[in-house]
Parts: structure tokens; C-alpha cells; sequence
């Protein structure tokens, strides 16, 4: 089992992702891609007290980057949507 700080690596704080907060009351994190939905669920419980309802996972592909004429790919990561119980919607002053 992975540790809780390790699982989740840090909330993505982009507009789409402050839009979902305020109407689906959903919290979107960068999360280990090994961990999977129960230990996300636990850990965000766990570090946060906070009651979770449900939560969604997508693996991310890393993009082309190029550095000169060289090219490479930036590190595959996953991302977790994380939606929250009625009552909890004050979690963003946490983070």
C-alpha cells in the first residue's frame, strides 16, 4: 500500500477545474499512477476530512516536447475527480 501524501501528488487548480468545484462540487488531483479509486478515497478522506462520494480517474499521455532537433515525450500521469458529499463544498480553503 502507498503512502497517503505519496498518493496524492497535488490538487490541478485550472479554471475548469475551479468551475467544477463551484457547480459539481467536484476537487480534481494529481494523483500516483499506481494508486487506484479506493485508495484515493481514503487518502482524501484521511488528509482532508472530508466525506467522499464518488471518484473518477483518467490516465493522462505525456505530450511531445521538443528541445532542439531533439524530441521526447514528457512522464504519463493520472488524474482523479473527486466529487465530494452535500455539505463539504469549503475543501478549496484547505488546500
Amino acid at each position: 500500500m502507498i503512502n497517503d501524501h505519496r498518493i496524492l501528488r497535488g490538487p490541478l487548480l485550472t479554471e475548469k477545474a475551479n468551475i467544477q468545484l463551484d457547480v459539481d462540487g467536484k476537487v480534481v488531483f494529481k494523483v500516483d499512477p499506481k494508486a487506484n479509486k479506493i485508495e484515493i478515497k481514503k487518502a482524501v478522506e484521511k488528509m482532508f476530512d472530508v466525506k467522499v462520494k464518488h471518484v473518477h480517474t483518467t490516465n493522462m499521455h505525456g505530450k511531445q516536447k521538443r528541445v532542439g532537433r531533439f524530441t521526447g515525450f514528457t512522464n504519463d500521469w493520472k488524474k482523479a475527480y473527486v466529487t465530494l458529499s452535500e455539505g463539504e463544498i469549503n475543501f478549496a480553503d484547505q488546500l
